[in-house]
């Protein structure tokens, strides 16, 4: 009978197995970063450049994805105007910058992160609570700057503080949902009829 220690036993063999596991973990793991930071890059086939928010979008079923996918369309002006690429990325960062100052996941939720008290705001552009794509940009604007006066419960009573939003940061916010409901989030949320199709 041998009495030396099988290699599968030995505190050396395992040893090596922990630090090949550990740095094979480390380079998937860097991999995966870097090829998700691609793919959450504005402009890549999933998340629209900023300058989007010069298109017409809307969100529909694709019978091909089978799942329900934003379609952008023809020229939209945003506010009245066409917005350059930096001048629609200065715009959009200052929509998100406002969002994450004003804490505005404590009760909603954004691209399914977040809370559930308020309403989800992933596709909140598409709303059809906005009444119609007419008047939804300065409907919009009048909740932000005083949602107390404008605010739609639903028979909820749940309304949105008043939180001091200025005009600037008002625009930059409207802007930024504009955005984000182009982003393909592969079909979630699942079924929503978008301001264009409430009768669909």
């Amino acid at each position: 009978m041998s009495s030396q220690t099988p290699l599968w036993a030995s505190a050396d063999f395992w040893r090596k197995v922990a630090i090949w596991v550990t740095a094979g973990s480390f380079v998937i793991l860097i991999t995966l970063t870097f090829d998700s930071l691609a793919k959450i890059t504005p402009g890549y086939k999933q998340v629209p450049a900023y300058n989007v928010i010069n298109r017409e979008i809307d969100y529909k079923s694709d019978a091909q994805h089978l799942r329900y996918i934003p379609v952008v369309g023809k020229e939209a002006p945003l506010f009245g105007r066409l917005w350059s690429d930096s001048e629609a990325e200065a715009l959009v960062t200052l929509g998100k910058k406002t969002i994450q100052a004003k804490n505005c996941m404590n009760c909603h939720t954004l691209l399914g992160n977040g809370a559930y008290y308020a309403p989800d705001l992933t596709r909140a552009w598409l709303d059809p609570n906005w009444s119609s794509s007419d008047e939804r940009e300065a409907r919009m604007l009048a909740f932000l700057l005083d949602p107390e006066k404008n605010a739609v419960t639903f028979g909820s009573g749940r309304k949105m503080p008043n939180l001091g939003i200025t005009d600037k940061e008002a625009h930059g916010v409207v802007a930024f949902l504009k955005w984000m409901s182009a982003i393909d989030t592969n079909g979630f949320p699942h079924n929503f009829k978008s301001i264009n199709h409430q009768q669909d």
